[in-house]
């Protein structure tokens, strides 16, 4: 089976050039435009490598890097940015990056790095870490696989659209997330639509997953921009 790369990089010039490089080389290439596109692509795509920017749209390559290493997801990740200060480097390194390279790069000293990175993943028997299917907070555990919820170990019964919120929360680790863009990536919706719907779904899921509704712990607004689940300290086991 060929490798598969996903490419996070906002720029489409390059983001069509390292494409075309890589598919010329015969991997299998997935793009993403922005920081939770490439999330959600990681978790669909499952792929070998990822080359991830960090000025990216939406949610910065850091944080995407962070959220994968949080999720258990163990993909080897080639930060290509044009940052290239120490400190830079150093805080990629710590959040679990495994190559660093600034731009602007050669094509063939890229394709060297990729080429190394996936060797070395294949001798140490290294394979892309899917992300965590099962997510704890608080009393709730979740489970993406069955779609199922529970609370202090007893069944929580939620629609498939409160499903579906509460595990995007989840997968972007704790990062706000705007209501137009939950229209967009849960609902569906192709532009803005004046409407209370992810207002009132969070309410519900509040009132079935917190344990005071009217000041939640986990299902946090955040005020003039949007959402964000904040797990809080891990359960006791």
């Amino acid at each position: 089976m060929k490798p598969r790369v996903l490419v996070i990089e906002d720029n489409e010039d390059l983001a069509l050039g390292l494409r075309r490089s890589l598919e010329i080389e015969g991997y299998v290439v997935h793009v993403a435009a922005d920081g939770i596109e490439g999330l959600e692509r990681a978790r669909t795509v499952e792929p070998d490598l990822v080359v991830l920017d960090l000025m990216l749209p939406r949610l910065d390559g850091f944080q995407v890097l962070r959220t994968l290493r949080e999720a258990g997801n163990h993909v080897p990740v080639l930060i290509l940015s044009a940052r290239g200060e120490e400190i830079d480097k150093v805080h990629g390194f710590r959040l679990g990056a495994d190559n660093y390279a600034v731009k602007p790069i050669g094509v063939l000293e890229l394709l060297a790095r990729v080429e190394a990175m996936l060797r070395r993943a294949d001798r140490s028997g290294r394979t892309p870490g899917r992300p965590a299917e099962v997510f704890a907070f608080g009393a709730i555990r979740v489970d993406a696989r069955t779609r199922t919820v529970t609370r202090d170990g007893e069944p929580v019964e939620l629609s498939p659209r409160e499903f579906d919120l509460l595990h995007h929360l989840l997968r972007v680790g704790g990062s706000v997330v705007r209501r137009d863009d939950l229209l967009r990536d849960v609902w569906g919706y192709k532009r803005p639509v004046p409407t209370r719907t992810v207002d009132a779904h969070m309410a519900l899921l509040r009132a079935k997953l917190e344990q005071d509704p009217a000041r939640p712990r986990h299902l946090l607004t955040v005020r003039k921009a949007g959402y964000r689940l904040d797990p809080g300290p891990a359960p006791a086991s």
